[in-house]
């Protein structure tokens, strides 16, 4: 590299500037800029003009391994970038190459893409140890100064209780890609997410909250690239701080950060709160073979975790690094991201993707981990929702319910429990029934409540609903990679036949299936989340990894939405906001709630079609694919946000997963009520009137059977019957230790 390069300005006005905050901040008059690195011999910033020439400005200011200016000139829209000087000793883990312009970190917008080319790695093609000087400017994005003001009067977070949350996973561009009432210009771009017909669906459905997946600035892989593929998912973070420039339909010199507020804002003030899922569990920059971007030339010791011989990265991820949750800048970075999504961005909460490597201190998962620590301690990160994918791919990784008592996390118990349940797996109703409780075997043991568990059928990465129930196998031959991509066992099944049919029968079937999905989503305790899609029908013709299938088969279709599919999703979304017996906020405990009148029943009574109580043999009968519950409206614990009790209508739930008919008879005796069928998944006990105590109920093959209390018991329950409020005792056991 040439040091006497004439970019290099004396002309540029320079002053001190200060070492906070990170990044480039504007102040209404100039920017500061702040960069942390550890090693560096010399920095230099990289000015860009329209043309893209280069004009460097030395920093000569350092503090605390910050290195600082202020530019009194530079004004919002400024591109830049660094080069950084130092030691290149892969062996020692120092990999500084000042040839190679590289990203800041703190950058709040992103303009441009990587063009890859060999200049961007630090090595040549086919010599991992040899040293690359070419100049690697002109194939890199560059960082943009952005204007941090925005209108945000009348904002305000909508901080729905977890317990009242309905959540809808979605993509940017997927969801509004191919939307006929979004304006073109608009479709796949925050502005389309805030469109009113997008808004007025989520609406619609009783959504509280959108979990966008990526919008972290993010890289397509060269290797996608030459298959003439791209990163439709956006696990590949390039920056922590920069909203998606491709997802901006006004520009990305700035414009990506005010659309995304827009989009926010409008969201917040329909009462849908914003989640993003977010990636800090590693880079774009991949293993040793990858290129120099960001962090790899800024501080690669600091940032990435290496091995023993520190030329290799220390991998729990299944990209080729992991971030380095031992280095207190590290951890800064990640909490700095945090709070500026919360405070400047006005998110909600987060998904944390691969979420068991941020709790790795040295090898295993730690939930006493520093990471863990600064969250709690957080007046800010604390107070928003955190969700945690409780798993990566190193040792020991898989932490379903071992995350602290601030987390939710994805239950893939609950999603695996509950499909096999439904495809008729023997042995599974014990199992099942603890996940409609919201897994206490989970949750209960370190204080944490039926919410902590984030319940889901399907996600992004896997089947949509409608491929559940439609496909035995994957089918991922356009990602181009003989099929080895993507999860094998899926518990999945196609009623009889794969893939599209014209049986009638098979149709009737799917339809119903995708039916008891929904019911057992939203009237389980705990979160529900629905994906994308699932109820307007969507499919991926049986691809269950469509990470870099960025077109119409990943795309929902709005013109093919199976509308009774949505009217049913909605009914139940409703039935499940009007009563808050589906929304409780502590698990069951199988005690009796007492009446005014000294007497009451359990909040739960597990129910056999026969209309007794459950024993023990009857969870344990393998072949067993049936049962009931009985939830009392009167023994909900806790209070409203007033203060007074809260009281609502009992319910019993009938679940047949067989393949025959059932006649149930309806309880007698302490559940002496009278019932109306609300739900029938099947379609076929809706008009039934009003049910008495004893009367016969068909319980069809595959449904769930939704009954709501019609009046007041006939008379006092007579206690004297046996087995009358220690009705659940044996059951509770059975499924608070169920595996």
């Amino acid at each position: 590299m040439n040091e006497t390069n004439p970019a290099v300005s004396a002309t540029i006005e320079s002053w001190p500037g200060t070492a906070y905050p990170l990044g480039a901040t504007y102040d209404g008059s100039g920017t500061n800029f702040a960069i942390y690195t550890d090693g560096a011999e010399r920095v230099e910033l990289c000015l860009f003009d329209e043309d893209g020439e280069e004009t460097r400005v030395r920093l000569y200011e350092q503090d605390g391994y910050v290195w600082h200016c202020y530019l009194p000139s530079v004004q919002p829209g400024q591109r830049y970038g660094y080069r950084i000087h130092g030691p290149y000793d892969p062996a020692s883990g120092q990999r500084f190459n000042p040839s190679k312009l590289v990203l800041d970190p703190y950058a709040k917008a992103i303009s441009g893409d990587i063009t890859w080319d060999q200049a961007v790695f630090s090595y040549d093609f086919g010599d991992p140890d040899s040293f690359n000087d070419q100049d690697s400017a002109p194939y890199m994005p560059k960082g943009v100064v952005i204007n941090p003001y925005f209108d945000w009067t009348g904002d305000r977070h909508p901080r729905t209780p977890y317990a009242d949350s309905l959540i809808y996973e979605a993509h940017v561009k997927g969801l509004t890609q191919l939307h006929p009432d979004v304006p073109e210009a608009l479709r796949g771009t925050y502005a389309g997410i805030a469109h009113p017909a997008v808004v007025a669906h989520l609406k619609n459905l009783g959504i509280t909250a959108i979990e966008l997946m990526p919008v972290h600035q993010f890289v397509h892989d060269s290797v996608l690239g030459e298959k003439g593929l791209r990163n439709y998912w956006g696990y590949n973070t390039l920056n922590f701080f920069s909203p998606h420039g491709e997802y901006a339909s006004a520009g990305d010199y700035g414009q990506q950060v005010q659309e995304f507020k827009s989009m926010v804002k409008t969201l917040h003030a329909n009462d849908i709160e914003v989640i993003l899922d977010v990636v800090y569990n590693h880079t774009a920059e991949g293993n040793h073979l990858g290129p120099t971007l960001s962090w790899r030339g800024i501080d690669n010791e600091a940032y990435y975790r290496l091995e023993e011989d520190r030329r290799y990265y220390t991998d729990y991820t299944g990209t080729g690094n992991s971030l380095n949750m031992r280095h207190p800048h590290s951890l800064q970075l990640i909490m700095d991201s945090l709070r500026y999504w919360v405070t400047e961005m006005h998110v909600d909460g987060f998904r944390f993707d691969l979420a068991s490597t941020l709790a790795r201190e040295l090898h295993d998962v730690d939930k006493l981990s520093a990471f863990f620590d600064l969250v709690q301690q957080d007046p800010i990160v604390s107070q928003a929702k955190l969700i945690a994918e409780p798993w990566d791919v190193g040792p020991g990784g898989y932490q379903v319910g071992n995350f602290p008592p601030l987390w939710t996390e994805w239950n893939g118990k609950y999603r695996d429990t509950v499909r096999d349940f439904w495809r008729g797996e023997p042995s599974t109703l014990g199992e099942f029934a603890t996940r409609l409780c919201g897994s206490p075997d989970l949750y209960a043991r370190s204080g944490r409540r039926p919410v902590a568990s984030i319940n889901f059928v399907t996600a992004h990465d896997g089947f949509t609903l409608r491929d559940l129930v439609s496909y035995n196998e994957k089918h991922n031959e356009a990602n181009g990679e003989d099929g080895n991509d993507g999860e094998s066992h899926n518990r999945s099944w196609n009623m009889g036949a794969e893939g599209p049919t014209e049986d009638e029968h098979v149709l009737a079937l799917r339809a119903r299936q995708q039916r008891n999905f929904i019911a057992t989503l939203m009237l389980s305790q705990g979160v529900p989340m629905l994906l994308h899609g699932d109820e307007l029908g969507r499919t991926q013709q049986g691809n269950n990894n469509t990470y870099a299938q960025d077109n119409e088969l990943s795309w929902v279709h709005w013109d093919h939405a199976d509308q009774p599919l949505i009217e049913f999703t909605k009914t139940l979304a409703k039935l499940r906001h009007e009563h808050p017996t589906f929304r409780r906020r502590h698990f069951f405990n199988g005690k009796v709630a007492k009446r005014g009148d000294g007497e009451g029943l359990p909040d739960v009574v597990w129910i056999s079609t026969d209309g007794s109580q459950m024993e023990d043999e009857d969870w344990n009968e393998a072949f067993v694919k049936a049962m009931g519950y009985f939830l009392n409206g009167d023994a909900i614990p806790g209070r409203d946000d007033r203060g007074q009790r809260i009281v609502d209508k009992s319910f019993i739930i009938y679940f047949n997963a067989s393949e025959s008919d059932i006649e149930a008879t309806l309880p007698t005796h302490e559940l002496r009520y009278r019932w109306e069928v609300v739900i029938d998944t099947s379609g076929q006990n809706v008009d039934l009137g009003v049910l008495e105590p004893g009367a016969s109920l068909t319980l069809p093959q595959r449904t769930v059977t939704v009954l709501r209390e019609y009046s007041q018991p006939e008379q006092e329950p007579d206690h004297s019957v046996a087995a009358s409020v220690a009705t659940l005792t044996q059951p509770i056991s059975i499924i608070q230790n169920a595996d």
